[in-house]
């Protein structure tokens, strides 16, 4: 059986945990909450803008998201 996003198995963060979070290009498209995140205690996802700035703000939950540098690993 194949493992299913959010099972208790996975190596999950809690949403909306931190209000600042860096991304990199392979992230990209950037939605809040990001894949990797629990979804039972967030809201809705949302995709955010980040290409043009190099940064965005979710309009729920007020996390902040900076595009990394490529080069920075």
């Amino acid at each position: 059986m194949a493992a299913r996003a959010g099972t208790v198995d996975q190596q999950l963060i809690p949403a909306n945990a931190q209000h600042r979070y860096q991304v990199r290009r392979r992230d990209l498209p950037l939605s809040c909450p990001m894949p990797g995140m629990y979804l039972w205690n967030s809201h809705p996802k949302v995709y955010l803008p980040i290409e043009e700035t190099g940064e965005a703000k979710c309009p729920y939950c007020g996390a902040q998201y900076v595009l990394a540098d490529d080069a920075q690993g």
